[in-house]
Protein backbone atom coordinates (compact mmCIF):
# COMPACT_ATOMS: atom_id res chain seq x y z
CA UNK A 1 0.00 0.00 0.00
CA UNK A 2 1.29 3.31 -0.95
CA UNK A 3 0.34 6.31 1.90
CA UNK A 4 0.99 10.23 0.82
CA UNK A 5 0.04 12.05 4.00
CA UNK A 6 -0.12 15.83 3.22
CA UNK A 7 0.82 18.11 5.89
CA UNK A 8 2.39 21.30 6.79
CA UNK A 9 4.93 18.84 9.21
CA UNK A 10 6.71 16.23 7.68
CA UNK A 11 8.74 15.83 9.92
CA UNK A 12 6.13 14.31 12.59
CA UNK A 13 5.12 12.04 9.72
CA UNK A 14 9.04 10.56 9.06
CA UNK A 15 8.94 9.74 12.72
CA UNK A 16 6.85 6.51 11.97
CA UNK A 17 9.91 5.45 10.20
CA UNK A 18 11.38 3.88 13.32
CA UNK A 19 7.94 3.50 15.07
CA UNK A 20 7.44 -0.53 16.24
CA UNK A 21 5.28 -2.47 14.02
CA UNK A 22 5.03 0.77 11.09
CA UNK A 23 8.56 0.73 10.56
CA UNK A 24 8.66 -2.59 10.70
CA UNK A 25 5.76 -2.46 7.86
CA UNK A 26 7.78 0.15 6.49
CA UNK A 27 11.15 -1.51 6.18
CA UNK A 28 8.92 -4.97 5.07
CA UNK A 29 7.73 -3.60 1.92
CA UNK A 30 3.88 -4.06 3.05
CA UNK A 31 3.18 -0.14 3.24
CA UNK A 32 5.25 2.79 1.94
CA UNK A 33 4.50 6.22 3.58
CA UNK A 34 5.85 9.83 2.05
CA UNK A 35 5.28 12.88 3.54
CA UNK A 36 4.28 15.62 1.35
CA UNK A 37 4.56 19.41 2.44
CA UNK A 38 1.98 21.32 1.26
CA UNK A 39 4.01 24.32 1.80
CA UNK A 40 5.82 23.31 -1.38
CA UNK A 41 2.72 23.99 -3.92
CA UNK A 42 1.75 27.76 -2.26
CA UNK A 43 2.42 30.64 -4.80
CA UNK A 44 3.08 33.14 -2.39
CA UNK A 45 6.45 34.52 -2.66
CA UNK A 46 6.32 33.73 1.48
CA UNK A 47 4.82 30.51 1.11
CA UNK A 48 2.23 31.04 2.76
CA UNK A 49 -1.12 28.38 2.59
CA UNK A 50 -3.29 29.85 5.13
CA UNK A 51 -5.62 33.49 5.16
CA UNK A 52 -8.45 35.49 7.07
CA UNK A 53 -11.86 33.22 6.75
CA UNK A 54 -14.40 35.35 4.34
CA UNK A 55 -17.06 36.71 6.80
CA UNK A 56 -14.82 37.19 9.62
CA UNK A 57 -14.04 35.06 12.25
CA UNK A 58 -11.33 33.59 14.59
CA UNK A 59 -8.02 32.00 13.29
CA UNK A 60 -6.40 31.57 10.06
CA UNK A 61 -8.13 29.08 7.54
CA UNK A 62 -5.93 26.94 5.04
CA UNK A 63 -6.04 28.35 1.86
CA UNK A 64 -7.18 25.91 -1.61
CA UNK A 65 -4.74 26.04 -3.87
CA UNK A 66 -1.48 24.42 -2.77
CA UNK A 67 -3.68 21.64 -1.41
CA UNK A 68 -5.19 20.81 -4.25
CA UNK A 69 -2.25 21.22 -6.37
CA UNK A 70 -0.86 18.68 -3.68
CA UNK A 71 -3.45 15.63 -4.27
CA UNK A 72 -3.33 16.34 -8.16
CA UNK A 73 0.06 15.52 -7.85
CA UNK A 74 -0.18 12.40 -5.76
CA UNK A 75 -3.23 11.57 -6.99
CA UNK A 76 -3.42 8.44 -9.37
CA UNK A 77 -6.29 6.18 -10.70
CA UNK A 78 -7.27 4.37 -7.33
CA UNK A 79 -6.53 6.94 -4.75
CA UNK A 80 -8.61 7.77 -1.98
CA UNK A 81 -8.30 10.94 -0.84
CA UNK A 82 -9.45 11.28 3.20
CA UNK A 83 -9.31 14.71 5.24
CA UNK A 84 -8.05 14.05 8.65
CA UNK A 85 -11.13 15.95 10.52
CA UNK A 86 -13.03 16.88 13.94
CA UNK A 87 -16.65 16.48 11.68
CA UNK A 88 -15.70 13.09 10.30
CA UNK A 89 -16.64 9.40 11.09
CA UNK A 90 -15.45 7.80 14.07
CA UNK A 91 -12.86 5.33 12.66
CA UNK A 92 -13.49 2.08 14.13
CA UNK A 93 -12.03 -1.35 13.27
CA UNK A 94 -14.37 -2.29 10.57
CA UNK A 95 -13.50 1.19 8.60
CA UNK A 96 -9.58 0.32 9.63
CA UNK A 97 -10.20 -2.90 7.71
CA UNK A 98 -11.83 -1.05 5.14
CA UNK A 99 -9.13 1.18 4.58
CA UNK A 100 -6.34 -1.55 4.75
CA UNK A 101 -7.92 -3.21 1.51
CA UNK A 102 -6.95 -0.02 -0.89
CA UNK A 103 -4.24 -0.09 -2.79
CA UNK A 104 -3.37 4.24 -2.21
CA UNK A 105 -4.32 6.51 0.93
CA UNK A 106 -3.90 10.12 0.05
CA UNK A 107 -4.23 11.05 3.86
CA UNK A 108 -4.88 15.45 4.17
CA UNK A 109 -4.06 16.63 7.76
CA UNK A 110 -5.67 20.22 8.33
CA UNK A 111 -4.31 22.90 10.68
CA UNK A 112 -4.88 26.48 11.59
CA UNK A 113 -8.90 26.57 11.54
CA UNK A 114 -9.43 23.97 8.93
CA UNK A 115 -9.45 24.22 5.02
CA UNK A 116 -11.24 25.71 2.38
CA UNK A 117 -14.57 24.23 2.47
CA UNK A 118 -14.19 23.86 -1.37
CA UNK A 119 -11.44 21.26 -1.24
CA UNK A 120 -13.75 19.09 1.11
CA UNK A 121 -16.67 18.98 -1.41
CA UNK A 122 -14.69 18.32 -4.23
CA UNK A 123 -11.91 16.54 -3.71
CA UNK A 124 -12.36 14.40 -0.71
CA UNK A 125 -13.33 10.81 -0.61
CA UNK A 126 -14.09 10.77 3.22
CA UNK A 127 -13.57 12.51 6.58
CA UNK A 128 -12.36 10.94 9.51
CA UNK A 129 -11.96 11.54 13.33
CA UNK A 130 -10.44 9.49 15.77
CA UNK A 131 -12.72 10.75 18.15
CA UNK A 132 -14.54 13.64 19.49
CA UNK A 133 -12.35 16.08 20.63
CA UNK A 134 -10.09 18.67 19.11
CA UNK A 135 -6.39 18.87 18.02
CA UNK A 136 -3.93 21.22 16.96
CA UNK A 137 -3.71 19.04 13.43
CA UNK A 138 -4.68 16.75 11.74
CA UNK A 139 -0.97 14.80 11.71
CA UNK A 140 -1.39 12.63 14.95
CA UNK A 141 -5.01 11.22 13.17
CA UNK A 142 -3.07 10.59 10.14
CA UNK A 143 -0.79 8.72 12.46
CA UNK A 144 -3.26 6.81 14.49
CA UNK A 145 -4.87 5.67 11.09
CA UNK A 146 -1.13 4.47 9.35
CA UNK A 147 -0.57 2.78 12.61
CA UNK A 148 -4.03 0.62 13.27
CA UNK A 149 -3.78 -0.01 9.28
CA UNK A 150 -0.23 -1.24 9.00
CA UNK A 151 -1.39 -4.17 11.84
CA UNK A 152 -3.37 -5.57 9.18
CA UNK A 153 -0.70 -5.52 6.41
CA UNK A 154 0.08 -9.17 5.51
CA UNK A 155 3.39 -10.54 7.20
CA UNK A 156 3.43 -7.37 9.29
CA UNK A 157 2.78 -9.18 12.46
CA UNK A 158 3.95 -12.73 13.67
CA UNK A 159 0.42 -14.66 12.45
CA UNK A 160 -3.01 -13.52 12.16
CA UNK A 161 -3.90 -14.33 15.47
CA UNK A 162 -1.97 -11.54 16.55
CA UNK A 163 -4.63 -8.94 15.32
CA UNK A 164 -7.56 -11.68 15.43
CA UNK A 165 -8.04 -11.65 19.02
CA UNK A 166 -7.65 -8.23 20.06
CA UNK A 167 -9.88 -5.54 21.37
CA UNK A 168 -12.51 -4.46 18.47
CA UNK A 169 -11.47 -6.93 15.98
CA UNK A 170 -14.57 -9.42 16.35
CA UNK A 171 -16.93 -6.63 18.17
CA UNK A 172 -15.88 -6.94 21.77
CA UNK A 173 -13.41 -6.23 23.18
CA UNK A 174 -10.21 -8.43 24.27
CA UNK A 175 -10.53 -11.14 27.13
CA UNK A 176 -8.22 -9.95 30.45
CA UNK A 177 -4.41 -11.02 29.97
CA UNK A 178 -2.19 -12.49 32.50
CA UNK A 179 1.70 -13.82 32.67
CA UNK A 180 4.32 -14.79 35.26
CA UNK A 181 4.36 -15.08 38.38
CA UNK A 182 1.22 -16.46 39.06
CA UNK A 183 0.76 -14.52 42.44
CA UNK A 184 1.33 -10.92 42.15
CA UNK A 185 0.62 -8.99 45.75
CA UNK A 186 -1.63 -11.41 46.86
CA UNK A 187 -3.46 -11.56 43.60
CA UNK A 188 -3.70 -14.81 41.36
CA UNK A 189 -4.03 -15.84 37.76
CA UNK A 190 -7.45 -17.15 37.63
CA UNK A 191 -6.68 -21.18 37.82
CA UNK A 192 -8.65 -22.10 34.79
CA UNK A 193 -5.80 -20.41 32.50
CA UNK A 194 -3.20 -22.72 34.54
CA UNK A 195 -5.27 -25.79 33.83
CA UNK A 196 -3.93 -26.68 30.41
CA UNK A 197 -7.32 -27.78 29.61
CA UNK A 198 -7.72 -25.29 25.88
CA UNK A 199 -11.63 -25.86 25.76
CA UNK A 200 -12.42 -24.74 28.98
CA UNK A 201 -10.16 -21.68 28.08
CA UNK A 202 -11.62 -20.50 25.14
CA UNK A 203 -14.84 -20.69 26.85
CA UNK A 204 -13.59 -18.79 29.73
CA UNK A 205 -12.05 -15.63 27.26
CA UNK A 206 -15.31 -15.83 25.19
CA UNK A 207 -17.14 -15.25 28.56
CA UNK A 208 -14.39 -12.37 29.77
CA UNK A 209 -14.53 -10.83 26.58
CA UNK A 210 -18.22 -10.28 26.62
CA UNK A 211 -17.90 -9.19 30.63
CA UNK A 212 -15.42 -6.74 29.60
CA UNK A 213 -17.68 -5.19 26.77
CA UNK A 214 -20.78 -5.30 29.08
CA UNK A 215 -18.71 -3.38 32.13
CA UNK A 216 -16.40 -1.27 30.12
CA UNK A 217 -18.24 -0.62 26.33
CA UNK A 218 -22.07 -1.34 26.56
CA UNK A 219 -22.81 0.33 23.37
CA UNK A 220 -20.65 -2.07 21.38
CA UNK A 221 -23.11 -4.71 22.53
CA UNK A 222 -26.06 -3.01 20.54
CA UNK A 223 -24.13 -3.53 17.07
CA UNK A 224 -23.06 -6.97 18.17
CA UNK A 225 -24.13 -9.55 15.53
CA UNK A 226 -22.90 -13.23 16.34
CA UNK A 227 -23.35 -16.73 15.14
CA UNK A 228 -26.14 -18.63 17.26
CA UNK A 229 -24.04 -19.95 20.15
CA UNK A 230 -22.23 -16.62 20.59
CA UNK A 231 -25.61 -15.17 21.22
CA UNK A 232 -26.77 -17.82 23.36
CA UNK A 233 -23.41 -17.25 25.75
CA UNK A 234 -24.39 -13.99 25.81
CA UNK A 235 -27.59 -14.18 27.05
CA UNK A 236 -26.79 -16.74 28.99
CA UNK A 237 -23.64 -14.82 30.89
CA UNK A 238 -25.71 -11.58 30.87
CA UNK A 239 -28.64 -13.62 32.94
CA UNK A 240 -26.59 -14.87 34.86
CA UNK A 241 -25.28 -10.85 36.33
CA UNK A 242 -28.46 -10.09 36.02
CA UNK A 243 -28.65 -7.85 33.11
CA UNK A 244 -31.40 -9.56 31.48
Amino acid sequence: MKVHVLTLFPEVIDMLRSYSIVGRAIDSGAIDIEAVNIRDYSVDKHKRVDDYPFGGGKGMVMKPEPIYSAIEDCRSSNSRVIYLSPQGKILDQAFVGELAEEDHLILLAGHYEGIDNRIIENYIDDEISIGDYVLTGGELPAMVLIDSISRLMPGVLSSEESYEIESHYEGLLEYPQYTRPRVFNGKKVPDVLLSGDHSKINMWRQVSALRTTLMKRPDMLKELKKPGSQLDLMDSLLKLIGKR
